[in-house]
């Protein structure tokens, strides 16, 4: 029968960011979200992530670096910090029902050696030549946030797609928005910031834009040489904010007439759609990764395949309703249907591998399971190596990747 007591369980985020972010941080936000929730809702939780995070307010905090690393101006490889983190929770594994990673490719590996069952949610692209490789025989438990970030490796055996979650009923809401429009991300190619400016020029709209410039090499080279000369050219009709807080964030998402979101790349869901539309505010986007499974085409903003047609739908933003825009995303995409989506997906995985025991003795079962693997050549050991032999890329992609 299945267990619904409450569960121990690990949250792991990654150690580039404090939990929750002071500013940009799409991944930390979410881990924070489960925290609140699941602490709320009577779960026992520990959180492992950087010492300046906030801690359950009925669990604890396991410090895995003593600062967040980005705020820090961190710009290195980030692999030891990952492999840290793994050796952190694996100390502790046998102390939790479920472990919920949320490290992307590094938590392939960590599922593969912990004697408790991990669910790994993918907050980053998957479309890197090394997939198929990590993902060749993979364990279960993967989850995708969008089902277009799932369908580029339809091979792979998802456990689930959890559509991202946030609190968003305190977003402001203005009826009636200023003329100008707003882009919040990070200033990378893949976001299409330039895109962006050009968007608003041939819409002969102003543009704000609220963003994260990366201390990586690759990532202030494109600040330089690209958006600064851009933005220079756009003169007076463009205004950089640098990176904002989140109360600012809100605001400016509210005042705005619409949010842009010209990246090409796929993105695997887009947080910034779903704070935009909590204010009530459209968002013009290219049809691109998961955001039509955000955007309702024509209801919630507009979708579109270049620069020119998005600048053809900013004339037709007063045909939509900015309160019904609120209302709608409140429902589909709030902090208490994601928990209750990934509730759901913790307690399938510990049925399976407990065959519906409690979790303890579900997390017991799996721990002798894993403890015969290793004590033989057999081919659950051998399935662990691939991981294990090719595991600094994905961390390296892992940490340059990040989403909203």
């Amino acid at each position: 029968m299945p267990y619904s007591g409450a569960l121990r369980i690990a949250l792991v985020a990654p150690p580039l960011e404090r939990v929750p972010p002071r500013a940009y941080g799409g991944t930390e936000r979410i881990v924070h979200e489960l925290v609140l929730e699941l602490d709320r809702r009577g779960h026992n939780v520990t959180l492992f992530a950087s010492g300046d995070s906030e801690p359950p307010a009925n669990g604890q905090l396991i410090a895995t670096v003593g600062e967040a690393l980005r705020p820090t101006g961190f710009g290195g490889d980030a692999s030891p910090y990952f492999y840290s983190t793994i050796l952190d929770v694996l100390h502790r594994a046998d102390e939790f029902d479920l472990i919920h990673a949320h490290l992307d490719w590094p938590g392939i590996l960590l599922a593969h050696v912990s004697p408790t069952p991990v669910i790994n949610t993918f907050h980053g692209r998957i479309d890197f030549p090394f997939a198929g490789r990590l993902f060749e025989d993979a364990p279960r438990g993967l989850v995708a946030i969008s089902r277009a970030q799932a369908h580029l490796c339809p091979e792979v055996p998802w456990e689930a797609v959890v559509h991202n979650g946030l609190n968003l009923a305190d977003a402001p809401f203005e009826r009636r928005a200023g003329e100008e429009l707003c882009f919040v991300g990070r200033i990378a190619p893949e976001k299409g910031v330039v895109d962006a400016i050009e968007v608003a020029r041939l819409a002969g709209r102003k543009l704000r834009i609220a963003a994260k410039i990366g201390p990586r090499p690759d990532e202030r080279a494109y600040y330089e040489n690209v958006f600064m000369p851009a933005l220079k050219a756009a003169g007076s009709n463009v205004e950089f904010l640098g990176e904002v807080g989140p109360h600012d964030r809100d605001r400016l998402f509210a005042e705005s007439a619409a949010s842009l979101m010209p990246g090409s790349w796929p993105e695997p869901f887009g947080l910034v759609a779903i704070e935009s539309l909590a204010c009530g505010t459209p968002v013009i986007a290219r049809r691109a990764g998961g955001l039509p499974e955000i955007l309702r085409d024509g209801v919630d903003g507009f979708l579109a395949d270049d620069s020119q047609a998005m600048a053809f739908s900013v004339g037709r933003l007063d045909r939509l309703d900015r309160q019904a825009i609120r209302a709608s995303v409140l429902e589909r995409f709030s902090a208490e249907r994601m928990t209750n989506d990934y509730l759901a997906v913790y307690r399938a995985m510990l049925d399976h591998m407990g065959r519906g025991v409690e979790p303890r003795l579900a997390a017991s079962a799996a721990r002798d399971r894993w403890a015969a693997a290793s004590a033989t050549d057999g081919p659950e050991s051998e399935a662990r190596q691939p991981a294990l032999r090719t595991i600094n890329a994905p961390i390296e992609a892992a940490a340059s990747r990040r989403p909203d």
